[in-house]
C-alpha cells in the first residue's frame, strides 16, 4: 500500500498570520518525530504571506489518526482555531 498523502491548506485570517505560522511551525519538528510520518513540510503562498499549505506523508490511515490524536496536534487545533480557515485533502497516489 502507498503512503497516504495529506494537503492542508491553512489562511490565517486578517491579523492573524504570524500567531498562525508560529503555531505551524512549532507543530512541524514534533509532527516529523512521529513513527508513521513519512514527510511533513511547511509552505507559504509567495502571492498571500498568509496562507500556508502543509505537505504531509504517513505510513498509513492508523498514523494519521495517531497524529490527529497528539497532544501536539490538538493544542495547534486550540491555538488556531477560529484564527484561519483551514482545507484538508487527502490522497492516494496512482503512479
Amino acid at each position: 500500500m502507498k503512503d497516504l498523502i495529506v494537503v492542508a491548506t491553512i489562511t490565517a485570517k486578517d491579523g492573524n498570520a504570524v500567531l498562525v505560522r508560529e503555531a505551524l511551525e512549532k507543530i512541524v519538528p514534533l509532527s516529523r518525530a512521529e513513527a508513521g510520518c513519512i514527510r511533513y513540510d511547511l509552505h507559504v503562498d509567495l502571492g498571500n504571506h498568509a496562507s500556508f499549505v502543509m505537505l504531509e506523508a504517513w505510513r498509513d490511515a492508523a498514523a494519521l489518526a495517531e497524529h490527529e490524536a497528539a497532544p501536539h496536534f490538538q493544542e495547534l487545533v486550540k491555538t488556531i482555531g477560529g484564527k484561519a480557515d483551514v482545507q484538508i485533502v487527502k490522497l492516494n497516489q496512482v503512479l
